[in-house]
């Protein structure tokens, strides 16, 4: 079976046409973040990244939803700052604040469970894994798909298809690992399209790691599209207020970015501080997020 085939019965053309503009989008959130003391004009991004201004800003309405300048600010620190207003409270009270529309969708999409502690010590053994790659809004994603649901998925970045791989392979060690093109596409079709979210079509993840990081990474899904928390928040939420850097080790180690945010938490000055797929791909989503919750 083609993977040509399998890419376009299952993934909507707007997926790969976002695929395409990620490339210019990456390019310009780079070019800003190293830029931005000077404030560089819509026509010096355009062209470093080979554009028109016109053309550039088609290029993040259709992506984002917003002009260039908008979602330059939405990733801005003081964007950032406004994101964790009341987060604390956020992760408390998230499902009873009323939230409509993406932010609240985007949580009650996604239906999870743990595996048993003794399978995780096991590091997988006895597991099929199956995998794919597919296109998707923020460069080429890597879907891994255990027998109960989405246990990963990652990004392809400059180590190629084959980094990408062994690095979920090294989560569970023991698992197998085989590359099923079909079995992936549906998840990642729907993991990033927010038509697809409705709950009562719930995309269904198992969660495989430790019980502290099965409850970091449970915490995460409290926090609505569209805002953020603090490592010291979720440290609270999962009752040890004072575990904030063991949590920043959880949430590095979540398999299952986008649909588990860990992008979504950020340090308590508004700083965007790491990411396990990079920090120009987290501004990415923090920004093209802030899109999304704008159309809502």
């Amino acid at each position: 079976m083609s993977h040509e085939v399998s890419l376009e019965a299952l993934l909507a053309p707007a997926a790969l046409s976002a695929t395409d503009d990620y490339a210019h989008v990456r390019a310009a959130i780079e070019f800003v973040s190293g830029q931005w003391k000077r404030q560089p004009s819509i026509e010096d991004i355009a062209a470093h990244v080979g554009l028109s201004p016109q053309h550039l800003t088609a290029l993040f309405r259709r992506w984002a939803g917003l002009t260039p300048k908008d979602f330059l600010q939405a990733i801005t620190l003081d964007r950032a700052r406004t994101l964790l207003r009341d987060s604390a409270s956020v992760l408390d009270v998230a499902y009873e604040l009323g939230l409509s529309g993406p932010g609240r969708l985007h949580d009650l999409f996604v239906v999870h469970e743990a595996m048993s502690p003794g399978e995780f010590r096991r590091g997988g053994e006895g597991l099929l894994m199956r995998f794919g790659f597919h296109a998707s809004p923020f460069g080429e994603a890597l879907a891994v798909i255990a027998p109960r649901g989405l246990a990963g998925l990652g990004f392809v970045d400059e180590g190629g298809q084959s980094a990408a791989l062994e690095d979920m392979r090294r989560r569970w060690p023991r698992a197998s690992f085989i590359e099923d093109q079909t079995a992936a596409a549906p998840y990642v079709a729907r993991a990033f399209d927010p038509a697809e979210w409705r709950a009562d079509r719930p995309l269904r993840v198992v969660m495989i790691g430790s019980d502290f990081e099965v409850r970091v990474w449970e915490s995460l899904l409290r926090i609505p599209l569209g805002r953020a928390a603090t490592y010291t928040d979720v440290a609270r939420s999962v009752g040890s207020p004072k575990a904030a850097r063991a949590v920043g080790a959880a949430v590095g180690r979540n398999p299952i970015s986008f649909v588990v945010p860990c992008h979504r938490v950020i340090g308590s000055g508004g700083a965007l501080t790491g990411y396990h797929w990079g920090l120009t791909r987290k501004r990415a989503l923090l920004g093209w997020e802030a899109g999304q919750t704008a159309r809502s």
